[in-house]
């Protein structure tokens, strides 16, 4: 059928050249005389003529036969026109209960400060490249850090190519895709030695934050798995935690590991007195492991009278309190995060890399070996150590350089002689 058919045209702009007598230039005579672009054209399921216009035959032929396929299919109408303003709506919408809270928080967040950045009416199909970047030079002028823009640019990616999933953009129109990232230098992981931890926890104002620290430092569990640990993710007879997605239940509030994985973690034998302690004193009846009295009377009653607000944290003000601690007992600066990566640089200390993945919930082993993994003092001596061994056996060599020093020994090249010093002729008898 002619209307499944993409064709490839010239489209003619500019006057019309003229012939050596002024008049116009013939027809025939315009390929090669009359400025032009290359134009793809088909028609779509609505009956209705669509193009798009190349500046090469190329390019203009490259698109043809990407697009033959979905005209043929039906599929050649083109992409529908949505505002930012419409798309962070739908999106938000979409989203919702598909992306973790935080995750859905900083999509929106980052779609809001591009709209900011242009116009909240502006097609998203009008976006270029151009925009990204003087969006991206814009946010580092109000002083955001170069992996902070580098993570914005991620995430506008990841946005505009679900646009395209949803049909809102042809392929590879996703106007992030060839922005290259800012080069950062990475930065050494931070490192919480044995005595800088047995300092925080000397600090430790109560059984609570007791427990708290100990179970960071020694199962490597992020800040959100351990709020979100209930009393019964604790195994205590087998020294066990589980870390698991759950379903809404009372006052449980949905939740799913961030790789969506459960894995159960060893907990030694002093996080498990700890806990043990921890639960003989807890608020009764709260199923949340590190939630204090006062934060569980108020979490419950928000829950009962459908309050409360999903995505909140369950505990809050952990980092001040984290900060008061490490400052009394004269460690730092670190993080509630830097206990879980210290945790982690522990276990590859003695297990193979693929179970340190697994323990730590990482989907891709390289997000181990990248961020967590720390080196350590006691790593290089072991380095260097290995080192003296490998190259031991040249101490038992004369490594003197006979270029250097008048005591090394003169080299002999194999089957030549060493030179011997010239004899004096002997004196000549006088003539009697």
């Amino acid at each position: 059928m002619a209307t499944e058919k993409v064709g490839i045209y010239r489209k003619y702009h500019g006057p019309i050249p003229t012939d050596n007598s002024g008049g116009p230039l013939a027809k025939k005579e315009w390929p090669k005389k009359r400025a032009h672009r290359w134009v793809v054209r088909w028609f779509g399921s609505d009956g209705k003529r669509y193009g798009k216009s190349f500046k090469t035959r190329k390019e203009a032929t490259d698109y043809a036969e990407e697009k033959q396929p979905d005209v043929k299919n039906g599929k050649g109408d083109p992409a529908p026109k949505i505002s930012l303003s419409d798309y962070y709506r739908e999106h938000a919408e979409l989203m919702k209960g598909n992306l973790a809270a935080s995750t859905l928080h900083l999509h929106l967040t980052t779609v809001g400060l591009l709209a900011e950045s242009m116009s909240w009416a502006r097609s998203l199909d009008k976006i270029t490249i151009r925009d990204i970047e003087k969006f991206r030079a814009k946010r580092l002028e109000t002083g955001i850090s170069a992996s902070s823009a580098n993570k914005e640019i991620k995430v506008l990616r990841r946005i505009f190519n679900l646009a395209i999933t949803r049909g809102y953009l042809s392929k590879d129109s996703n106007p992030c895709q060839d922005i290259p990232m800012i080069r950062v230098a990475p930065k050494r992981p931070r490192y919480v030695r044995p005595d800088d931890f047995e300092s925080m926890f000397n600090q430790a104002p109560d059984t609570l934050w007791r427990s708290l620290l100990v179970t960071l430092y020694t199962t490597g569990v992020r800040l959100r798995e351990a709020m979100h640990l209930l009393w019964r993710d604790v195994d205590f007879e087998s020294s066990q935690l589980y870390v698991t997605r759950r379903s809404a239940d009372g006052l449980v509030q949905a939740w799913s590991p961030k790789d969506h994985e459960m894995r159960t973690i060893p907990l030694p034998q002093q996080a498990i007195s700890l806990l043990a302690t921890w639960q003989s004193v807890a608020p009764e009846g709260c199923p949340y492991v590190f939630m204090e009295h006062a934060r569980w009377e108020y979490y419950s009653q928000q829950v009962r009278s459908g309050l409360w607000q999903t995505g909140r944290d369950l505990v809050n003000n952990l980092l001040r309190r984290y900060k008061t601690i490490c400052r009394r007992g004269g460690v730092g600066p670190f993080t509630l995060h830097d206990l879980r990566r210290s945790c982690i640089t522990n276990w590859a200390k003695q297990l193979p890399i693929h179970v340190v993945q697994q323990l730590a919930g990482h989907s891709d082993i390289k997000t181990t070996q990248r961020f967590y993994l720390s080196v350590q003092p006691d790593d290089i001596a072991t380095a260097r150590q290995l080192q003296s061994v490998i190259v031991g056996g040249i101490l038992k060599l004369d490594l003197t350089d006979p270029k250097l020093t008048h005591s090394g020994q003169k080299r002999v090249f194999p089957g030549k002689q060493a030179r011997q010093p010239k004899k004096e002729p002997p004196a000549r008898q006088g003539v009697i």
